[in-house]
């Protein structure tokens, strides 16, 4: 469901229920002549108003203000935004806090911007990732006192921890497109793959008119492009997500 059109009743099954609450976090970048510059975030939104057709998933407004950098083109009238990691740490902070603060405590980022690296991490994840490991100490500070975590009501921890049971999952941060997907699928930026992701999943977004004004050479295979293509990255992204939102 679409966090903004839930009813409060709603929001206290969810709760119960540990339904997966998922941000779409991207940015605004130019993706060449041929693309809209939200690509990277309209394919996580769509991809998880897939998943949600399957089963109970919470889905946040999403958060187009990331990290673009400008590495592939200057901003004048190439349409990126730049928002640095600095910035956007405390944002995030303040929106994870506040989300566990509701009740929720399955709460996952999900992100396609500069993800090849995913483990040593890019400004706006590394941003996010920060931001939730600081709101859950802060939370569990306000919730159960300073030395919660040395207290006997604790003595299980590691026990659990090796069962999955970790208060430091309840905010967590993924690629779209994880490691196992490489070989298996194109990881570009605008060529083949994320042009046919978004022939698949958000056709509007994408002008074949204008790939012959393309200039950089990370365009040059967005013509091989194709929705078939596409479907098959989508099929894997969408296998991602059964096992990394879970109830």
């Amino acid at each position: 469901m679409r966090y903004e059109l839930m009813l409060p009743h709603q929001i206290r099954k969810a709760i119960k229920e540990n339904w997966p609450v998922a941000l779409p976090l991207g940015v605004l970048e130019y993706h060449g002549e041929h693309m809209a510059v939200g690509m990277d975030t309209l394919a996580v939104i769509k991809t998880l108003e897939l998943f949600e057709k399957e089963r109970d998933i919470v889905i946040l407004p999403p958060f187009y203000y990331g990290a673009a950098s400008y590495a592939v083109a200057s901003p004048e009238g190439s349409g990126s935004v730049q928002v640095g990691g600095p910035v956007l740490a405390p944002f995030a902070e303040e929106l994870f806090y506040g989300l566990l603060r509701i009740g929720f405590r399955n709460i996952h980022a999900i992100i396609h911007h500069q993800t090849e690296n995913f483990v040593a991490g890019m400004p706006t994840d590394l941003a996010f990732k920060t931001a939730g490991r600081q709101a859950i100490f802060r939370f569990l500070e306000k919730e159960r006192g300073e030395g919660w975590w040395g207290s006997d009501k604790m003595a299980d921890y590691y026990a659990g921890h090796a069962q999955g049971e970790n208060v430091f999952n309840w905010v967590q941060v993924h690629p779209l497109m994880p490691a196992a997907m490489n070989g298996k699928y194109p990881f570009d930026h605008a060529g083949i793959g994320e042009t046919s992701l978004m022939l698949a999943l958000c056709p509007e977004a994408v002008d074949a008119c204008h790939f012959a004004d393309n200039t950089g050479w990370y365009t040059k295979s967005a013509p091989e492009a194709s929705a078939e293509l596409g479907q098959q990255g989508v099929a894997m992204i969408l296998e991602h997500l059964r096992t990394t939102l879970r109830g």
